[in-house]
């Protein structure tokens, strides 16, 4: 099959999930001999992509192609959409799949010339504390448009898959996201570069926004006496006030590294003592997959998209709880022997139940109906 995809920023990158995600899958799709094209937006370099040390990287085979964007914030999206949406839709293409809610906006535009178009949903973006009036009311009415035009919707949680059918009375297809064999790393560029040794830090990696929950775990952090410390590795996302409102919250315990990538950010995950993940909202997280692979002890939010993915194999609090937050990292601080526990059985777990093989089966399956 000839795939195009768009709604994403730009790939290769780890900029956020869904660059993750279309990278992983195009690269899956190539190799099992379909071609893929991936419509970039254009301009701007979005974060880590100068890093010299990034892990993903594009099969030779796929294609891509940079689309017309306004890089101004509540723009980008919608104009790079658009591009990509007539592009697509001009383009020799069997089927179009449009990833997240706000471009799928654009989804009616291939379905007129005749194109199998499939939407993945990658979360309730409109929920998304950064995005407020009228990005918040686009990106809704782009979830309307995938409800009414796409052949196909892609939702990675049971909750969104419940949302779509109580809220459209629309039939979705539940496919999570899928993890890779980690590069297991021993502590030297980050014991060179931060101090940082084995088991003494706690890890969260994700973009600095408000849902993720970032500014109540530095404020529960700093009512916690240890000599471990915090490390938040991430960058912003169109969030710059928030980032410097969290920064100038925390303690001297408190690492900011900044957006991470390959054998740094490797070396991050092999060795933190535990993940902590305190969002609010999420779709399907990718960094939290990422580190139950490393076999990380997590602690998450008591969010449905959170107890999914981790089960009974993980800690969990009450979301947008300082107190809860701060007393279950109190309790993990203090018992290593339950820590030491949950990362026995994380790695293996994760691999049963998330895996890029059925992920891509199971979305080729939806291209051929």
């Amino acid at each position: 099959m000839n795939i195009a995809m768009f709604g994403h920023k730009r790939v290769p990158s780890r900029e956020g999930g869904v660059e993750v995600v279309v990278t992983e899958l195009a690269n899956e799709l190539e190799d099992r001999g379909h071609h893929v094209t991936c419509y970039n937006r254009a301009g701007r370099k979005p974060s880590g992509l100068n890093n010299n040390t990034s892990t993903l990287h594009l099969y030779p085979g796929v294609t891509t192609k940079e689309v017309w964007t306004i890089n101004v914030r509540g723009l980008a999206a919608m104009t790079s959409s658009l591009s990509a949406a007539l592009c697509s839709a001009l383009g020799k293409y069997d089927v179009v799949h449009i990833h997240a809610e706000g471009p799928a906006a654009m989804c009616w535009i291939p379905k007129l010339l005749g194109k199998r178009v499939v939407v993945t949903i990658h979360g309730l973006d409109w929920k998304r504390a950064k995005w407020g009036g009228f990005a918040s009311k686009y990106i809704k009415w782009g979830e309307k448009q995938a409800a009414k035009h796409a052949d196909e919707i892609i939702v990675l949680s049971k909750n969104v898959q419940d949302y779509f059918k109580t809220t459209y009375n629309r039939d979705t297809v539940y496919i999570p996201n899928g993890v890779g064999k980690p590069v297991i790393r021993p502590a030297h560029r980050i014991e060179g570069i931060w101090g940082l040794e084995k088991d003494s830090y706690v890890l969260f990696v994700g973009r600095i926004v408000p849902e993720k929950g970032i500014k109540y775990l530095v404020e529960a952090w700093n009512e916690i006496l240890t000599d471990k410390r915090l490390v938040i590795v991430g960058d912003s996302s169109d969030t710059d006030d928030y980032v410097k409102e969290v920064k100038s919250l925390a303690g001297d315990n408190v690492l900011f590294a900044g957006f991470q990538d390959g054998p740094v950010l490797e070396e991050l995950f092999s060795n933190a003592y535990i993940y902590v993940l305190p969002s609010d909202v999420e779709g399907m997280s990718l960094s939290l997959l990422e580190a139950m692979s490393y076999g990380n002890c997590c602690l998450v939010s008591d969010i449905p998209e959170c107890a999914e993915i981790t089960q009974d194999n993980a800690v969990v609090f009450r979301a947008s709880d300082e107190v809860d937050l701060n007393s279950k990292l109190q309790i993990l601080l203090t018992n290593p022997e339950e820590v030491d526990r949950l990362k026995k059985a994380t790695s293996e777990y994760i691999y049963k139940r998330f895996n890029w093989d059925d992920v891509v089966e199971k979305t080729l399956e939806i291209y051929g109906r």
